[in-house]
């Protein structure tokens, strides 16, 4: 399933939610699929940060670390 089908799925979940409600294994299916977006997420931020650099005034690169990291 990829993160359109997903998200669509999500979508209609909270729909039905809204209007009359979930069965317990829809429940189960929402959640499972709002962990699935939000590790999604999560992972493309990491990666993101992963390859950001600041740019000194003297020019210079240096690569964004982690918190607590030196």
């Amino acid at each position: 399933m990829d993160m359109d089908q997903v998200i669509a799925r999500i979508n209609e979940l909270a729909k039905k939610a809204k209007q009359e409600g979930l069965t317990p294994e829809e429940t189960i299916e929402r959640d499972k699929l709002r962990r699935i977006y939000i590790d999604s997420v999560k992972a493309s931020l990491t990666g993101q940060l992963d390859n950001t650099y600041i740019v000194e005034k003297d020019g210079t690169k240096r690569k964004l670390e982690r918190k607590g990291q030196s």
